[in-house]
């Protein structure tokens, strides 16, 4: 991959989110990879930066891509899944007015 072709830099975004109030963690995930039916108490903030997924929520399908940005409301059951034959490379943030108790 190219320099060009390349993804958002994760440094940049962890700081842009921060400023908007969100964490920003790193997930690698092969393809076939679901992660089914999650709720959060506050928002979600998915990038994909390699790679691409599907966002699924009530009543939406989303397809992301490399440089693509979703929100997903807190209270929102959501499932994500890769698409396509190689590897996602994303990152996930939530709002940090809340914190996990579990």
């Amino acid at each position: 991959m190219s320099e060009s072709d390349a993804g958002p830099d994760q440094t940049v975004v962890a700081q842009e989110w921060l400023e908007r109030g969100f964490s920003c963690d790193l997930a690698s995930d092969p393809p076939d990879t679901v992660w089914e039916d999650f709720v959060h108490d506050m928002d979600e903030l998915i990038l994909v930066l390699e790679g691409e997924m599907e966002l699924e929520l009530p009543g939406e399908t989303v397809h992301l891509e490399s440089g693509q940005e979703f929100l997903v409301p807190g209270g929102v059951l959501h499932t994500l899944r890769t698409a396509g034959a190689i590897p996602v490379v994303w990152l996930s943030g939530l709002a940090r007015e809340h914190a996990y108790t579990d």
